[in-house]
């Protein structure tokens, strides 16, 4: 495949994954759907925006990096193809590798940790000495009084940013590659646009 299609599909798939984790982080700030507990109740690991900052943000700009990377380049189809846009992109992708690692890492731990929650009047991380087994029984998240219905809330978003975060990562990484070889080697649909450009002029000559 050529490193400019390849660039675009990576690119693609990289800016839907980093518009997920910005909205599972928006919804980590609302447990239950509901702004009433939007306040220091809330866990250190949904403020620490590892969806929003790492792993959308930072992988937002990565992404149309690579879709601009699969364009036409700075000289169209002349001196440099598409490699001014590739090393560009090389750079952006490292970011955003370091971004989707940190939202993974972000997310991790608040699955390790578990929320933060009020059980017998006192607010706490209750399941952090479990050391992440209450994922396996779901008996315990009903001992959380408040914010209501936190536990599979938390559950379900950071798993999302597991999972969001992790195929960034290996997005990224196939990219940074993808672009390093289109900066030594070009884009290898510059040989067919020219061809075909020269096809056309002789048909119409």
């Amino acid at each position: 495949m050529c490193t400019g299609k390849c660039a675009r599909c990576l690119g693609l798939s990289l800016i839907p994954l980093s518009l997920i984790c910005i909205v599972a982080n928006a919804l980590l700030l609302v447990p239950d759907g509901k702004t009433t507990w939007t306040n220091s109740n809330l866990s250190l690991q949904v403020w620490l925006m590892g969806g929003f900052i790492g792993g959308g943000l930072m992988v937002l700009c990565p992404g149309i990096a690579a879709v601009r990377a699969g364009g036409k380049g700075c000289c169209g189809a002349g001196c440099c193809g598409n490699r001014c846009r590739m090393l560009r992109s090389v750079f952006s992708s490292a970011f955003g590798m370091l971004g989707s690692i940190y939202c993974l890492s972000v997310s991790g731990t608040g699955l390790r940790v578990g929320p933060k929650c009020l059980i017998n009047n006192q607010w706490d991380y209750h399941f952090q000495e479990t050391q992440g087994s209450y994922l396996h029984n779901k008996t315990l998240w009903d001992l959380c009084e408040a914010p209501p219905h936190v536990v599979p809330w938390n559950v379900t978003l950071f798993s999302l940013l597991v999972v969001a975060s992790s195929l960034e990562t290996v997005l990224c990484g196939i990219q940074l590659v993808n672009a390093t070889i289109g900066v030594l080697c070009g884009d290898c649909r510059k040989k067919f646009v020219l061809w075909k450009d020269c096809t056309w002029a002789f048909r119409h000559s």
